[in-house]
């Protein structure tokens, strides 16, 4: 009897041996067979910027995430924001895309902000933050691709406003060194400025004081009033006061004098420029103006233009009197759409663009100043970037709610002013006025 039980309970004991392994080997195998991540593709669209630019990034990308393929896709400028807008109203646009530094309130409704919970690819095992984004990023790129310490979208560069001059026309006019404040501009305008006798510029001295006929002339506008102290828009950024005084000086319209001068023939001293003149670009690459002011990407095109042009690029000018440097920035940010079905994943994706082995290869090919504040120390004295480089420290840019419509509404204001149309002040608040209509409908 007592020899039965105890077989009876070697049985159970056995049973329950063997459930439990069961259970041990059922799990274990659940775990190792385990589906495999699901395959997803980024479709990432952009403009200016080519494929190859991103090639090392996505290989970097792709070692950590073999489930994920990023396609890229470039657009032509002029066709890019349309074709954003319908995809989009489609249902049928990029996870990724770029957008101008001034994109971002025409393009809330299309951008999906950074999640809480996003690594770190800089400091793996910590979170990406916005704290984390201020330490390494440039001030400016904060202020245009932040809100309320939300992360919206990365910058890869920073491009700045520069003066290119010609070598040449300034040793026969007998100027040792370029400008380095708007005083010293002035006095070498009349220096550099030829005219034959009809009164006809044959050589200008520097491609300033119109709108149409000046690339980037807007943002040097922009510059002048914020270098003049300027409040573009109020705190909330919901209205301009570009043409409203600050402790009763009134420095939009004091900038605004000073650029269309020097294409007021009755400024004889300042006046240097027309409408009927080359297109800057142009003009400066035939030696047809002495200086120009630019961006770094530039340098490509003059050395395209003309493979002679003795030219030199030196630190934009600064008021005289000026207790802190400002200077104009213009560059692309990455955003994930609102619409992506992989936000997690295309956030990913940018928080990996930030660390210094994706933003090198991309700043190498395409000869970009970097956005990174570590990598500007390292380019100081690089004989492209040197310029650029550090000027991305000082960079300011300003809220625009409607970017190409407040271009054509300052060119308009350069205009009005030229063509004896309306006063400095009248075109000044007419501008203002209408900008203010953009920014309520807006809201």
């Amino acid at each position: 009897m007592l020899e039965s039980f105890d077989k009876n309970k070697l049985i159970i004991f056995s049973c329950v041996v063997a459930l439990v392994v069961g259970l041990i080997g059922f799990f274990i195998y659940k775990g190792l067979s385990k589906p495999p991540p699901e395959k997803m593709t980024l479709q990432f669209w952009g403009t200016f910027d080519d494929g190859s630019y991103y090639e090392d990034a996505i290989k970097g990308f792709k070692a950590t995430n073999p489930n994920v393929n990023i396609v890229f896709r470039q657009l032509p400028y002029g066709e890019y924001h349309d074709a954003l807008v319908k995809a989009f109203a489609a249902n049928a646009g990029p996870d990724i895309f770029m957008i101008h530094n001034t994109w971002l309130p025409q393009n809330y409704n299309y951008v999906q902000p950074m999640p809480d919970s996003i690594p770190d690819y800089n400091k793996p095992d910590e979170q990406f933050t916005f704290k984390k984004f201020q330490e390494i990023f440039t001030d400016v790129a904060v202020n245009d691709l932040t809100v309320d310490q939300t992360v919206f979208g990365v910058p890869l560069y920073i491009d700045t406003l520069a003066l290119y001059y010609n070598k040449d026309l300034f040793n026969t006019a007998g100027i040792t060194t370029p400008p380095k404040t708007w005083e010293e501009f002035v006095k070498d305008i009349p220096l550099l400025t030829k005219k034959n006798s009809q009164g006809n510029i044959t050589q200008s001295a520097a491609a300033i004081g119109t709108a149409k006929n000046i690339n980037r002339s807007i943002d040097v506008l922009s510059l002048l009033m914020l270098q003049s102290g300027a409040r573009m828009t109020n705190d909330a950024n919901t209205s301009a006061t570009f043409a409203e005084p600050i402790s009763g000086f009134q420095a939009g319209q004091q900038a605004l004098e000073f650029y269309t001068d020097f294409a007021n023939p009755a400024k004889t001293d300042r006046y240097t420029w027309n409408d009927q003149l080359d297109y800057s670009i142009d003009a400066f690459a035939n030696g047809k103006t002495a200086m120009m002011f630019n961006y770094s990407h530039h340098l490509a095109t003059l050395h395209e233009k003309s493979l002679r042009l003795n030219f030199g690029v030196a630190m934009m000018p600064q008021p005289v009197d000026a207790k802190i440097r400002v200077d104009y920035a213009n560059y692309w940010g990455l955003v994930v759409a609102k619409q992506s079905k992989h936000p997690v994943e295309a956030w990913k994706f940018l928080t990996h663009l930030t660390t210094t082995d994706a933003i090198i290869p991309y700043i190498n090919i395409s000869q970009r100043p970097p956005a990174r504040k570590d990598l500007i120390d390292k380019l100081r004295n690089n004989p492209e970037f040197g310029v650029f480089a550090p000027q991305a420290l000082t960079a300011r840019s300003w809220y625009q709610v409607e970017t190409a419509t407040i271009e054509s509404l300052f060119a308009k204001m350069i205009d009005d002013v030229n063509f004896n149309r309306a006063t400095i002040r009248a075109a000044l608040d007419e501008a203002q006025n209408k900008v203010n209509v953009l920014m309520k409908k807006a809201k």
